[in-house]
């Protein structure tokens, strides 16, 4: 009995993502579980109002924290 068994396909993430303020396609994207996405640049215009100590953020749509992954 042989057990032959196709490799399996390695699923990639889409190379850029749209964000949701500014509808731009970029490389790189903040996300929350909630499915909510924004860019840098969107990141830093609205840093004060989405975070108050800079390490996490709240999510506009669901209000869940979200880390930034620096601590």
């Amino acid at each position: 009995m042989s057990n032959h068994r196709k490799p399996r396909k390695r699923r990639r993430r889409e190379t850029e993502t749209e964000c949701h303020c500014c509808g731009i396609r970029v490389p790189f994207c903040w996300g929350c579980r909630c499915g909510f996405r924004i860019c840098q640049g969107c990141m830093q215009e609205n840093l004060w109002g989405m975070s108050c100590n800079g390490i996490t953020w709240k999510c506009p749509d669901c209000g869940g924290q979200n880390g930034f992954g620096n601590q």
